[in-house]
């Protein structure tokens, strides 16, 4: 295991009811910023909720948050919190609601072109303004880490940032919220924290960290086992008790801790959901089996030991490796999501836009940051 500094603030409030301690958490005397998406909050009862807890409280709403969080939309919060002098923000929703918030918490008091934050990884962020998550959708672990992905319609671009403090001051975990969710959400919030997972896990690399191995194969483990049987039983509370902590530990720093890291399927992942406005997880389970197969050679131990130990697969490590990529997007297709790219555009020649983008921004991706343009540019040929 490599050396590392593990941090993380953010304060969990989880369990069946939780969002009933919500008044508890936020701050007197601040003008409140309250983000959301779309009225799914206000039909099963969510909004009244946290409007109740905000009884009392000075505040303004920002509704509309889209599924991919737009720079174009989010100014508009920025300007708002700007006007009305806004000290917290609550976020109530999933993944993308929370990437929001924690760029308009880092845009509010920045003072050059907000965009700049995208384009430098948030590096130059001075101020974070202190915010706060009721978390609606399992999937992203944005509730307990400080990073963010924001695209921006004009140049169809997609971008990451991160900061030390743009971590959630709380989150509330409250599995009863997903009792309603359609099960399309569910089969993506199940696969988007899958993928997070195997992005710390199946890497290229001799080293052993059989703890970090340990937590990961267990988060596997749950989200393969409780996946399918949640979108038999959506309302089935401890099912979303596994599924709720599994993807807010998948992602808030403690597996990826002294390992190795990927993210090339993220990576290219983003890229389509910013040509194709494909679903982030969709885009996650189209690329991924081709990764795996682009770097095979050095990614074989570490399928074999995901195939033997997550899947109960049995042969020569070549054969499980090999197994173990059929059987993963088998179970993506279990979960009704689709692994194709022409399966969600009939416009799959623009996928070679995505090879020239990497090749000008000189990126180089993988945890070995071996995959240039020109296996990005394999990778796609596999997916179509």
């Amino acid at each position: 295991m490599n050396s590392f500094s593990f941090y993380n603030p953010t304060q969990i409030v989880f369990g069946a009811g939780s969002l009933s301690k919500l008044s508890l958490h936020i701050p007197k005397n601040q003008p409140i910023l309250l983000m959301y998406g779309g009225g799914s909050i206000k039909q099963n009862g969510i909004y009244q909720q946290v409007i109740n807890a905000l009884n009392g409280h000075q505040y303004i709403e920002f509704s509309g948050v889209e599924p991919n969080p737009t720079y174009e939309n989010l100014m508009q919060a920025v300007e708002l919190c700007r006007q009305n002098r806004i000290g917290f923000i609550l976020a109530v929703g999933g993944g993308s609601v929370i990437d929001g918030a924690k760029f308009v918490a880092a845009a509010v008091h920045y003072t050059n072109d907000p965009w700049e934050i995208l384009e430098t990884q948030g590096r130059h962020i001075k101020t974070v303004i202190p915010f706060g998550v009721v978390l609606t959708l399992p999937a992203t672990g944005s509730e307990m880490n400080s990073g963010s992905v924001i695209s921006r319609k004009s140049s169809q671009e997609k971008r990451f940032f991160s900061h030390r403090q743009a971590f959630p001051q709380f989150s509330i975990l409250d599995p009863n919220v997903t009792a309603s969710l359609p099960t399309k959400q569910i089969a993506n919030g199940i696969v988007d924290a899958y993928v997070h997972v195997l992005e710390q896990y199946v890497v290229s690399s001799n080293e052993t960290s059989p703890i970090q191995d340990g937590f990961a194969e267990t988060l596997l483990k749950t989200l393969y086992r409780v996946g399918p049987l949640l979108m038999k039983n959506p309302e089935q509370t401890d099912l979303s008790e596994e599924w709720m902590w599994a993807s807010t530990l998948a992602l808030n720093g403690l597996i990826g801790s002294g390992v190795p890291q990927d993210w090339s399927t993220h990576m290219i992942g983003h890229e389509l959901t910013a040509l194709f406005d494909i679903n982030h997880a969709r885009t996650l389970a189209i690329i991924l089996p081709g990764v795996w197969q682009v770097m095979f050679e050095q990614k074989q131990k570490k399928l074999a030991q995901y195939g033997r130990t997550v899947l109960h697969l049995e042969g020569t490590e070549q054969e499980v490796a090999e197994q173990a990529i059929e059987l993963t997007e088998q179970f993506f297709h279990s979960m009704g999501i689709l692994t194709r790219i022409d399966d969600y555009s009939e416009k799959c020649y623009l996928v070679w836009d995505i090879p020239k983008r990497f090749k000008e921004r000189n990126w180089m991706l993988g945890e070995l940051q071996n995959i240039d343009h020109l296996k990005v540019e394999e990778i796609l040929k596999l997916r179509l």
